[in-house]
This record gives C-alpha cells, sequence and structure tokens, in this order.
C-alpha cells in the first residue's frame, strides 16, 4: 500500500516537473516582466523621447523628498532641499533615470521571449534591492512589494526560463 502511494506521488511530482512547470515558470517571467515593463513605459513619452518628468521623479521623490525617509540615500542639501544646479550629482541622477527607463524596458522584453532569461532576472533583482535600499528601505516596502519582485527573480534565475523561451531554442540552457 505506502510503494503505491509513494509510485503514484512520484508518478505525480513527474508530471508537474515535466509539463506544469514550464507553464509556471513562463507565468513567472510575464509577471515580473509586466511590473518593470509597466513602470518603463511611464518613462516615456514615445519611441526613443524621455518623459521630463521621470527626472523630476528621480530628482525630488527619490532622492530629496519633502519627507526625508530614514535611511534613504538623500541626494540633495538636507537644509534646502535644494540642488547645486549643474552639478555632478543632478548630471548623474539623470543619467541614472534615463538608464532605468530604458532597462525597464529592455529587461522585461528580454523576459518576455525569454532570452538571457537568467540574467535579465538578475539584473532586476539588482534594481529592486537598489530601490528598497536607497529609496524605499522601509519594511512596508520590502514585504509588498519588493519581495515579491525578488522571489520571483530568484526563480526564475535558480530554475530557469523553462522551455517555452528562446534560451531553450538556442540552446542557452542546458536542460
Amino acid at each position: 500500500m505506502i510503494g503505491k502511494i509513494k509510485a503514484l506521488y512520484i508518478s505525480a511530482i513527474g508530471f508537474v516537473e515535466t509539463w506544469l512547470k514550464d507553464i509556471v515558470l513562463l507565468g513567472l517571467r510575464f509577471q515580473l516582466a509586466n511590473v518593470f515593463f509597466s513602470s518603463g513605459l511611464a518613462k516615456w513619452n514615445g519611441f526613443f523621447v524621455p518623459n521630463p518628468d521621470n527626472y523630476d521623479l528621480f530628482l525630488y521623490e527619490f532622492f530629496c523628498p519633502e519627507e526625508i525617509r530614514p535611511g534613504a540615500l538623500l541626494l540633495c542639501d538636507p537644509q534646502t532641499l535644494e540642488y547645486q544646479e549643474g552639478s555632478l550629482t543632478v548630471s548623474l541622477i539623470e543619467n541614472a533615470a534615463l538608464m532605468a527607463g530604458v532597462m525597464e524596458i529592455i529587461l522585461p522584453l528580454l523576459l518576455f521571449v525569454g532570452l538571457f532569461s537568467r540574467f535579465s532576472a538578475l539584473a532586476l533583482i539588482g534594481m529592486t534591492a537598489f530601490i528598497q535600499l536607497a529609496v524605499f528601505p522601509e519594511w512596508s516596502h520590502w514585504v509588498n512589494p519588493a519581495s515579491w519582485w525578488v522571489a520571483v527573480g530568484a526563480a526564475i534565475l535558480v530554475s530557469g526560463p523553462g522551455r517555452f523561451s528562446f534560451d531553450k531554442v538556442l540552446g542557452l540552457e542546458k536542460k
């Protein structure tokens, strides 16, 4: 009796690993890609036309908010909450805003099609870690949504993109 239960269990797990795992990994890729792609689209006013509000978001909401978040990276003068015009800091933040907008489009597209999926997942985990540690270092942001983004990214990083991916078609995945 125990042998039959064990064999049934092993058979069911084999089915899940053979068929459902790839569907789940496809769903996870789409889930993570959608979050970052939606954010990325908001940073553009058309093809290769950055949204200028994106710079203000990075300059004043992320790195110089009116209400300073304890532990967050503050890049402006804490007394005046202003930047020195034309400073290297402003230039770096504007470049970071542009780069984030580009990466939030490219990395999710790679995940959608399953190309360089593990690299894309790792890069999005890195972006999430930066957001969590430098921009929103509150426990509530970690619990929801950051921990979910990291968990989904980690599952893709560890398991790979699955059979429904260009990584598999091009032989970039061993299995």
